[in-house]
């Protein structure tokens, strides 16, 4: 195994393995700051940038682009690309303080910077996770990805063709030889985790809609096998296509099916299967936006669906599907396909830059295995950036992976132009903001927290838009941002920071420097860990956390923190408190002296929210304080959405920032 440490001790080597203008992380020590405590890689401060739209091409144009922009960017950024037809890639534009040159098509940067590459490394459409293979051979060669015809098309020389290399069937043989073959010439500080494909909606798609539960739903209550007539969608097409989703959407608890039987023609079965066996594999065309639960079922959440498609034979009269289907459900059919799959293009630019292993599996049976060998051949705290495959699962089972391992997430998928956003020269503040001053009283003390803040590409996309918002300020709000945009989008963080009011207090997201779980990592790293966190802490003037911890065995919630871990957090940070994901807020706890706080997670929008708060108070007398965490889904909740929630909450309840309410949480303590 090549350290870090090794890479920097190397001189010339490690200039090989970054190549020229790379700043490659280092291993200082918890004290460290400055440019040389980085964590994450920087590629140089953009001067110049050539900018195009890229939001119309397919994903084999845009992974074309961004494996480009990989490689040129290592050297110095120049290239910087708009995703979403001009809207947030837009607004971080002027914070990137480059003079720009716009470009109307994108594809023709190509042939402008072709002398910096050495050609295409050509994926196998026929196997999807060539894609990445592909692109760890691009960071290595100097190259792009691209299919066949694109390398005719740009007058490209072939540098590898994976064609009928690997196996589509043999996720674990693809990987194997990558890990075998290409690790060992890859950088070992950082890597990375992203999907090989995407599914992109086709337009024109119409559905009808067969059947949907108005109520909110979310106990199984109203679980029952439904039968549905297809015989509308016998008219021709492409099949009929049967598409399950969330009739509501901004709570979660959408579809879920435990079975589906299809039958023709007076009761012939044509298909009968569970999800999630081997039964299901032939009939689900889609299933990226769901999950399968702990019950056998498939499930989605939010704006996730799942997708089957059956194909009766010519001449089927009769066409009818019998679904156990329960919580809030839409269902609606089709006979057109509704969706096409495509190479998944994002954060690629990073990695290529980089020159990390980009692998994408699922953290559960050999693949997990396959993954824990990955993670045990770097040391410890050596970040995993993109994703995990599942869904809710994945994510539980892939940070616990991680966490085991010392390996610490950096969920990035969706992060655009990452290798221009690391080099951009900002001012981050170390500054801990004064705390506005509170009475204790005994009133309901309530502090309100928007998650999702370690997801970087939430900070860079969805923050955002939220943050944008005329009505934030209105009320005090604590919003989780990950402390590692000091290294990969420091004017992201200086934008939240100079432009937060009186009532924006930037907390940790999870649950540190990077997602993790860390009573699940070994003893000596997790020292290594928190050390990292306080590092991060310091630089940008954070002194609170949202973190998570492992779920238990029986996965029904959360191992609360103990006196090692928080004493590790302790010791090596500056965390003067830490809010822990509970949902049921009946969490409050001193572990080596740190005041550890569950949230309280209620459903729905405002008014649900305040009647579930009511009911989580109902037996407090009012003759001491009280002290409530709460959560905010970033997703589905807006700043209107929380001013509105603070507009029905009148007496007992004091809304305050995260500082103040462990502030008032202390004080309290203190006069018993």
């Amino acid at each position: 195994m090549v350290s870090r440490r090794t890479l920097l001790q190397a001189g010339g080597a490690a200039l090989a393995a970054g190549g020229p203008g790379i700043f490659l992380p280092n291993r200082a020590d918890a004290a460290g700051t400055g440019a040389a405590a980085r964590l994450l890689p920087s590629f140089g401060r953009p001067a110049h940038l050539d900018v195009a739209d890229v939001s119309a091409l397919d994903g084999d144009g845009q992974l074309l682009l961004t494996t480009l922009q990989g490689v040129v960017n290592r050297r110095r950024p120049r290239l910087y690309f708009e995703f979403d037809a001009g809207q947030v890639d837009t607004r971080w534009l002027p914070s990137t303080g480059a003079s720009v040159t716009r470009h109307g098509n994108a594809l023709d940067l190509v042939a402008r910077y072709r002398g910096e590459i050495r050609g295409a490394v050509l994926h196998d459409p026929a196997v999807p996770d060539s894609v990445n293979v592909a692109t760890t051979l691009a960071g290595l060669e100097n190259a792009v990805v691209a299919t066949a015809e694109q390398a005719r098309e740009h007058r490209l020389r072939t540098v590898a063709d994976l064609r009928g290399r690997f196996d589509a069937d043999d996720v674990l043989s693809t990987y194997r030889w990558q890990l075998d073959h290409l690790f060992p010439r890859c950088a070992h500080t950082l890597l990375a985790g992203l999907p090989p494909t995407r599914t992109v909606r086709n337009e024109g798609v119409r559905w009808r809609e067969i059947a949907r539960e108005t109520r909110r739903v979310r106990d199984a209550s109203n679980r029952e096998v439904r039968t549905f007539d297809l015989g509308p969608e016998l008219s021709g097409g492409d099949g009929v296509h049967l598409r399950f989703q969330d009739a509501l959407g901004d709570d979660g608890w959408g579809a879920s099916v435990g079975s589906v039987k299809v039958t023709a023609d007076g009761g012939r079965v044509i298909a009968s299967f569970v999800p999630g066996t081997p039964g299901e594999a032939p009939y689900l065309f889609d299933g990226s936006g769901s999950s399968v639960g702990d019950q056998a079922n498939r499930f989605c959440d939010g704006g996730g669906s799942f997708v089957y498609r059956f194909t009766p034979e010519a001449g089927t009269r009769e066409l009818s599907v019998e679904v156990d289907l329960w919580n809030q459900f839409l269902v609606s059919a089709t006979t057109t396909t509704p969706t096409r799959v495509e190479p998944f293009p994002y954060f690629r630019d990073y990695t290529v830059a980089s020159r990390a292993m980009v692998v994408w599996l699922p953290p559960s049976g050999g693949t997990g295995e396959l993954l824990d060998e990955v993670f045990g051949r770097v040391e410890a705290t050596t970040p995993y950036a993109g994703w995990f495959s599942d869904d809710v699962a994945g994510e539980w089972g892939g940070v616990d992976r991680a966490s085991r391992h010392g390996v610490e997430v950096v969920p990035a998928d969706f992060f655009m132009n990452g290798t221009v956003h690391a080099g951009v020269a900002a001012k981050i503040s170390d500054r801990i903001r004064p705390r506005p001053s509170t009475t204790l009283r005994n009133r309901v003390h309530l502090t309100l927290t928007v998650g999702e803040g370690d997801n970087i590409q939430y900070c860079q996309r969805r923050m955002r838009t939220l943050w944008d918002a005329p009505e934030r300020g209105r009320v005090p709000v604590n919003w989780t941002v990950s402390p590692l945009l000091a290294d990969i989008g420091p004017a992201l963080l200086a934008y939240y920071q100079d432009t937060a009011t009186d009532n924006d207090l930037l907390i940790a997201g999870p649950s540190g420097a990077g997602y993790t779980y860390p009573g699940s990592w070994p003893e000596r790293a997790l020292d290594a860990y928190t050390a990292l966190t306080g590092r991060f802490l310091r630089r940008t003037g954070m002194d609170l956390v949202y973190a998570y911890n492992p779920r238990t065995p029986a996965g029904d919630g959360w191992i609360p923190f103990d006196e090692r871990v928080a004493r590790a957090y302790r010791e090596n940070t500056q965390v003067r408190g830490i809010i822990q994901s509970w949902e049921t807020g009946d969490l409050r706890i001193r572990p080596a002296g740190l005041p550890v706080i569950g949230n309280f997670f209620p459903q729905g929008k405002a008014a649900e929210y305040r009647d579930g708060l009511l009911r989580h108070i109902d037996g407090w007398d009012g003759t001491a304080p009280l002290f409530v965490a709460c959560a905010v889904n970033a997703w589905s909740w807006t700043p209107a959405d929380i001013a509105g929630l603070c507009d029905l909450l009148g007496d007992p309840f004091e809304v305050v920032r995260g500082d103040t309410f462990f502030d008032l949480m202390d004080r309290a303590g203190r006069r018993r």
